[in-house]
């Protein structure tokens, strides 16, 4: 997938989510190319720099440059039941409304609820105690295109 993005953050590797359009970006002549493929919410990484600048009045140097992105894996908190490298799974959001200090692995940014994906690593189960009880383990995702 191509967009674009502020010339000062295309470099490869760099992670964003795209939180919605600026007002300005509605009458863009580059909408299409630039954020009209972008899902809202979702976790992006720049894959490869294109050599094509062009001006754009929302990034603070006032160019923007073409790059290649994809969607970031994502790391999470699943049911330990479900955790096998190579399963697909169904992203469903836990029921659980404590604000703990794990709250982020359990509630990533970048994953929406009924993401379709594929656990692609086991990082092992979680080291603490769970505030709900559940048996959860730490895994990395790739969402399915």
């Amino acid at each position: 997938m191509i967009t674009l993005i502020g010339e000062d953050l295309a470099k490869i590797g760099l992670s964003f989510i795209f939180d919605g359009p600026a007002e300005a970006c509605e009458k863009c002549r580059f909408k299409a190319s630039c954020i009209d493929s972008l899902e809202k919410g979702r976790k992006y990484t720049i894959t490869n720099v294109k050599d094509i600048s062009q001006k754009c009045e929302v990034h603070d140097t006032g160019l923007v440059k073409a790059v290649e992105i994809e969607k970031s894996d994502i790391e999470s908190f699943i049911d330990s039941k479900k955790a096998f490298v190579g399963s697909n799974i169904t992203h469903k959001t836990p029921d659980c409304d404590i604000t703990c200090v794990f709250r982020q692995d359990c509630f990533p940014n970048g994953l929406i609820e009924g993401d379709k994906c594929v656990i692609i690593e086991n990082l092992g189960k979680h080291d603490g105690n769970c505030a709900k009880g559940f048996n959860l383990t730490k895994v990395r995702l790739r969402i399915h295109e």
